[in-house]
């Protein structure tokens, strides 16, 4: 009698725990797991949750109440919602452009997802853009911008402006073979400036961009920046081949250079600036940051363009933002006790990704958001620098970052750029169209990591990217 009653209540026990049965198997549930244990709630117990649906990148942090939830979805409205062009009886919206490469956040992070390049030619707003510079850095350190075109090329202009130009991009298909016979391909884009409209681009430096998934952003700004510069090694002391580098940036409202932390560059020292510097480069959109739109001396119908306020992008609009861009909450691993999965960890760790990758952090303390504060999060970046290689190289420098330097890209959530955003497409510009060719691509740095992987059999290269498909 009594082995029947804790037959049952183990069955019922089994039954509660609904929000792991959705990922995990039934030999998995029996296994004992090599992980620790918080590694399941990569956002920490405050900011992870367990929807691994289309929707999986748009949820506010649980532990957000109150008043804070209320302007998450505010946040939320103006992250989402078209803005339009001056005059307009919508005056919180108005204000697009003159000139801009989309209408929206959304439109470049569908769904607080990934962009992709281009489908084809001329097509807009897919999360892809172009940053232009000249030789040399504005007053700043920052990338000195064009003379004609600015930071960065507009495709597209309200009525009666003529857009920038546009960017067209081909491919060049080169075959490989791994080791064991597996075959694999990589795609190198070529990019071209066509319909410019305020004279020729010949000689500028560019750097082809996609727009990263939003998720858990407001914990990488948590991080103490005493943690970030512990795993720098500028001059490679430890002789492991791997250097990373922190990027200095200026910081508008500070006067002075601060830790870089967001953008492919690390080119950004905080959310707030990163928002308003989007919504002046991706919309035109005018804010207290930057409160002059974007329009050169040669663009004198931009120039003379009806504006939507001064600024454009009120500060409490802007906090809005920064509020729900800092509390996206991060999605809960999948198939963590999978044998593969588990067996992919090992050999990402022994291949030397985490080298660069850095698993895990607590957080130190953020006093806007309190969610975010003294958690142990796993996003597997150092948010440094690294030389990525020639292959990899834009050759455009970014303050301290040179022409081959990237900052490592967060990997939670990698798995689930598919589902949400319905491509594979990775990298800064979005040439990998696959794991296996994002990781083939890597070089510098990362070129013994690289090796390693492409010397695996096939069936530890598919347990590798199962883990990284598990974050």
């Amino acid at each position: 009698m009594n082995i029947y009653i804790i037959v049952i209540i183990s069955i019922f026990f089994l039954l509660s725990c609904s929000k792991k049965e959705d990922y995990e198997s039934v030999d998995a549930v029996a296994a004992t797991s090599i992980y620790d244990e918080s590694e399941e709630y990569p956002g920490g117990n405050n900011n992870t949750t367990f929807d691994f649906s289309p929707n999986a990148f748009g949820h506010v942090s649980p532990a957000i109440t109150g008043l804070q939830e209320l302007n998450f979805f505010v946040g939320n409205s103006f992250f989402n919602q078209n803005w339009v062009s001056a005059p307009a009886s919508t005056t919180a919206r108005d204000g697009l452009g003159p000139t801009f490469n989309a209408r929206s956040c959304s439109a470049c992070h569908f769904k607080d997802g990934r962009g992709r390049p281009p489908a084809f030619n001329g097509e807009n707003s897919t999360g892809f853009l172009m940053r232009l510079s000249i030789a040399g850095a504005d007053p700043n350190g920052a990338p000195n911008p064009h003379p004609a075109y600015g930071g960065q090329l507009n495709p597209q202009a309200n009525v009666g402006i003529p857009a920038e130009g546009e960017v067209y991009i081909s491919q060049t298909i080169t075959n490989y073979t791994f080791l064991d016979g597996e075959a694999y391909s990589l795609q190198t884009p070529i990019y071209s400036f066509v319909n410019l409209n305020f004279g020729s681009l010949s000689g500028v430096l560019t750097s082809p961009r996609v727009g990263q998934h939003m998720i858990g952003l407001g914990l990488l700004g948590s991080i103490g920046e005493v943690d970030i510069l512990a795993n720098a090694d500028e001059q490679d002391i430890n002789n492991d081949g791997v250097s990373g580098k922190p990027n200095y940036v200026y910081d508008v409202i500070a006067g002075t250079n601060k830790l870089g932390r967001f953008g492919w560059k690390a080119g950004q020292p905080n959310l707030r600036q990163q928002s308003a510097d989007a919504f002046l480069g991706d919309i035109g959109i005018t804010s207290s940051f930057f409160p002059v739109e974007n329009c050169t001396s040669p663009q004198n119908d931009c120039l003379t363009a009806v504006s939507g306020g001064i600024p454009e992008l009120t500060d409490t609009s802007l906090s809005h933002i920064e509020l729900y861009v800092s509390n996206l909450a991060v999605p809960a691993r999948r198939n963590i006790d999978s044998f593969n999965v588990k067996q992919g960890k090992k050999i990402f760790n022994s291949s030397g990704c985490v080298a660069c990758h850095k698993a895990n952090y607590t957080t130190g303390i953020n006093l806007k958001f309190s969610n975010l504060s003294n958690q142990k999060i796993w996003p597997y970046t150092d948010l440094l620098l690294h030389d990525m290689g020639v292959g990899l190289a834009d050759n455009r420098p970014e303050f301290l970052a040179n022409g081959q330097e990237w900052r490592t890209p967060p990997l939670w959530g990698l798995g689930l750029i598919e589902t949400v955003n319905g491509h594979t497409f990775y990298l800064h510009d979005g040439r990998a169209r696959n794991l296996t060719e994002a990781i083939m691509w890597h070089g510098g740095e990362a070129e013994n990591s690289k090796d390693n992987f492409s010397n695996l059999s096939q069936i530890e290269r598919g347990q590798l990217l199962e883990f990284v498909k598990s974050l």
